[in-house]
């Protein structure tokens, strides 16, 4: 990619950081969010894209059921925020762009919910969806953190890899085991809040644990693996260990670094997702 980051991806990030959300960077504002989440109730998400129900759990579909290629896609959101635009948007797009069904779960959440849950019901919905013709497990951010854990999960239980894991800025780490962080310099997230929340998240399990924290899991025969990353934001480091630990496992992994870009910067409006998106293309349709 460019070393030469755009105007408008310029101008976005100045948007993020005007906007950035006051839990990241504040124990306070953290654990008041925490507190309003658990006495909060829960409700469907309400999108103009069509949702069905599996076992109780809410998924948003795009595309036709008998595309060629499947995409399981898990939302970001630090596993406390619910898929919002921007996740619809980008489903929306690899349905049309990519000959694909894609589902996208609206699954459970911290605080009122932890991992343990959401690997249940997820590998139940996995269940149904390994007899399609090409199978790809994609997320961005924490969604993208749960699906490498998951597909190590999957050895254990005896289920068979996707055809392909795509993940944006994955969140591998939620002890965040290896400081320092820039919170000060990311647009987008911050260290204390995702600290506390992934330890909302792990529920009973150790935050070093793979489940929550893929970096300390077994990568060996894992599918192809194509990770992107932002140079700039919080989880570059972590994902670039993440990334050697997979060379070493023997998994055919591709790490796409955007200079001088933030967290999740494939998701956004910038002419440098542009190119993301055709990296993407490329490693689905050949």
């Amino acid at each position: 990619m460019s070393n030469q980051k755009s105007i408008i991806a310029k101008v976005e990030e100045s948007i993020l950081k005007s906007t950035k959300l006051n839990f990241m960077d504040s124990k306070e504002n953290v654990d008041k969010l925490i507190k309003d989440r658990l006495s909060a109730g829960e409700k469907p998400v309400k999108s103009i894209f069509k949702s069905t129900d599996f076992k109780g759990m809410q998924i948003f579909t795009f595309g036709d059921e008998d595309a060629e290629n499947t995409i399981l896609y898990m939302h970001g959101g630090a596993y406390i925020n619910q898929i919002n635009y921007q996740h619809f948007i980008y489903c929306f797009l690899l349905s049309r762009k990519l000959d694909a069904h894609v589902l996208a779960p609206v699954y459970p959440l911290a605080p009122r919910h932890n991992a343990d849950e959401t690997f249940d019901i997820i590998g139940e919905l996995y269940k149904t969806l390994i007899q399609k013709n090409r199978l790809i497990l994609m997320g961005d951010s924490a969604g993208g953190g749960f699906i490498h854990s998951f597909c190590q999960h999957l050895k254990s239980i005896n289920l068979p890899q996707p055809d392909n894991i795509i993940t944006f800025s994955p969140w591998v780490d939620i002890s965040m085991s290896n400081p320092p962080y820039n919170s000060s310099d990311d647009s987008i997230l911050g260290e204390i809040g995702l600290r506390e929340i992934g330890k909302s998240w792990a529920g009973d399990l150790d935050t070093n644990d793979y489940k929550v924290s893929p970096l300390f899991g077994d990568n060996v025969d894992l599918a192809d693996t194509l990770i992107f990353v932002g140079e700039n934001e919080l989880f570059c480091r972590d994902i670039k260990k993440y990334v050697e630990n997979l060379k070493k496992d023997g998994v055919n992994v591709k790490l796409i670094v955007g200079s001088g870009l933030f967290h999740i910067y494939p998701l956004f409006p910038i002419p440098e997702a542009k190119t993301a998106f055709d990296i993407v293309k490329k490693e689905i349709l050949g």
